[in-house]
């Protein structure tokens, strides 16, 4: 993507500083949240567009709306993008969307995400994040209202300059914006055959609640579907399961409960319902989404295993910790129903039993424990590097602050095995809250391509608070902390990471057709080097990946 602030008019400042009594529209910046209730910044606004993409790639921008007066219905359309040569790109492929509002808050005092203030004198703001794909909306005056641009360019468009408009109709009034495509001839494999390891971790009773539809009945399904798709159009490889009930001690609004049903028989022995856990990786795969099972958890945060128990006709717990003689009686019985099972679906090979955050010691005993019933079984780590397990563990995610050992580092990505990072709410920046910056979800793709890291993580992709529409706000984690889209739409973050994701996957095809043009490579290699943590503070991400945009348009 590439933006081109040109031609400032002096008829469209004009507009803006409330010389004319009518709506303004002019094009914006995918890096900016525009505030509702003031008018953009002159540098932040523009009469042009000008992205450039690779065929098979999705670019975007803003369009932003000024009201003077109340609009009733605003919408946008778009027309055929033409190249003068005969080739054309369907207006089909631009999509739009209503920038939404909600409440949010910020960082704490000392710069960080976690332990939010609750109190009523906390810091309040309306931060522009999702994207409401609706036909219309209504604008009240003095208030700005921007919209999302998207453009898929079809894997066979001719490469090109093309140029399209976008009409913005404004009750009975249409205005006209023209823009341009520059398309390369390289071209973006679809997102099912990207090689970056995206996992971010679904909640399917979210999304249940939130629509109010029975759990796993067939409307519940429909509602998860659009959602979903989303994500695998994003190169999602991981599907999250929660094989235990609560395996995060409640810290979520929609509680995970499990998948499988733990019954305990009559005479002692144990059985196990996969009913559920069938229906969601069937409905997964059917969308795409089909490199990875991660089953949480053997280590959850409170020791709890919840079951059914026959005798006394009633849900239970069991509260025991890991090597202990209760803890092992419980859980070798099931892994060794659960290899079976997966065995006899055809999964057994893209599963993994999957922990987060767990200390050594603990992850030592559960590999122990797991190896002595199945020797191959899978196993994924989401936390500290511990070079102690480094071997064990299949899928190996460390935080943002964190090194693997280069050596492993190397043997690991020579292997295929995915390896990748994770921010979460501590880091103040990058990350994708409601309000952070927007190029710093972008930001993301690039710092894992620098660092050698296969893919990223993130919880959550929609753990919803009770109202998101409205209120971004949970507990004490920023807003935004736990999802990435709405239950009306996508995001602003949610985009920027996809863009982050292209990114990296041009990077990676570029390495691999001039890894024997050392000279032609190394603008590219250089450019890499810019994206650390440590210099965000004196060099954004809008900046960073502006100096990295031009060094990979010019390929």
């Amino acid at each position: 993507m590439n933006y081109k602030a040109v031609g400032l008019v002096p008829v469209l400042l004009m507009y803006w500083l409330g010389a004319f009594a009518q709506t303004t529209v002019a094009f914006g910046n995918a890096d900016v949240r525009y505030a509702k209730n003031s008018p953009p910044a002159r540098q932040d606004i523009s009469t042009q567009w000008t992205a450039t993409a690779w065929k098979g790639e999705k670019v975007h921008t803003q369009l932003v709306i000024r009201a003077t007066t109340p609009v009733k219905a605003l919408r946008i359309t778009s027309g055929v993008l033409k190249d003068g040569k005969g080739h054309s790109i369907a207006a089909a492929v631009v999509s739009t969307g209503f920038i939404r509002y909600v409440l949010s808050d910020s960082l704490n005092k000392e710069g960080h995400g976690c332990g939010i203030s609750t109190t009523a004198e906390s810091r309040v703001e309306l931060v522009a994040d999702g994207i409401d794909y609706i036909p219309q909306k209504a604008v009240a005056a003095g208030t700005t209202q921007p919209v999302w641009v998207s453009i898929t360019v079809p894997p066979t468009t001719v490469p090109g300059n093309y140029t399209g408009k976008l009409y913005v109709h404004i009750d009975n009034k249409v205005r006209t914006l023209p823009y341009q495509v520059r398309v390369k001839p390289y071209q973006l494999p679809p997102p099912a055959q990207w090689k970056f390891h995206l996992d971010l971790w679904q909640n399917p009773y979210a999304v249940a609640r939130m629509f109010g539809v029975p759990e796993w009945s067939k409307a519940h399904f429909d509602r998860l579907r659009p959602y979903m798709q989303w994500l695998a159009n994003a190169g999602q490889k991981t599907i999250t399961v929660s094989m235990i009930h609560d395996p995060w001690r409640g810290q979520t609004y929609d509680i995970y409960k499990s998948m499988i049903k733990w019954i305990k028989k009559k005479d002692g022995a144990w059985a196990y319902d996969y009913s559920i856990f069938d229906q969601w990786i069937n409905f997964m795969q059917s969308l795409g989404i089909n490199k990875g099972i991660n089953c949480y958890t053997m280590v959850p945060w409170n020791n709890k295993f919840y079951y059914y128990d026959e005798i006394l006709q009633r849900d239970t717990l069991l509260i025991a910790k890991t090597g202990t003689p209760e803890y092992e009686a419980h859980w070798r019985p099931m892994l060794t129903s659960f290899v079976q099972h997966l065995k006899e679906k055809g999964w057994y090979n893209k599963t993994a039993i999957a922990m987060d955050e767990r200390p050594l010691e603990d992850m030592q005993k559960v590999i122990k424990l797991i190896r002595s019933v199945d020797a191959n079984m899978k196993i994924s780590l989401a936390g500290s590097y511990h070079p102690e397990i480094a071997n064990e563990v299949y899928d190996y995610c460390i935080a943002s602050a964190e090194k693997f050992d280069s050596l492993v580092l190397h043997k690991r990505i020579d292997a295929g095995l995915p390896t990748t990072y994770y921010t979460y709410c501590w880091e103040g920046h990058p990350n994708t809250f409601t309000f952070s910056p927007p190029a710093e979800s972008a930001w993301l793709g690039w710092y894992a391509a620098n660092k050698q890291f296969n893919g990223y993580l993130r919880w959550a992709y929609n753990c919803w608070p009770r109202d998101p529409m409205q209120d971004a706000r949970y507990s004490t984690w920023s807003a935004g902390d736990t999802y990435f889209v709405y239950p009306g739409g996508s995001s602003i973050r949610f985009e920027r990471l996809i863009e982050g994701v292209q990114d990296y996957e041009k990077i990676r095809l570029l390495k691999a057709l001039y890894k024997d043009q050392p000279a032609k490579l190394q603008p590219l290699l250089d450019v890499l080097k810019i994206f650390e943590t440590a210099a965000l503070p004196d060099q954004p991400a809008a900046v960073q990946l502006q100096k990295a945009k031009a060094v990979l348009h010019a390929y």
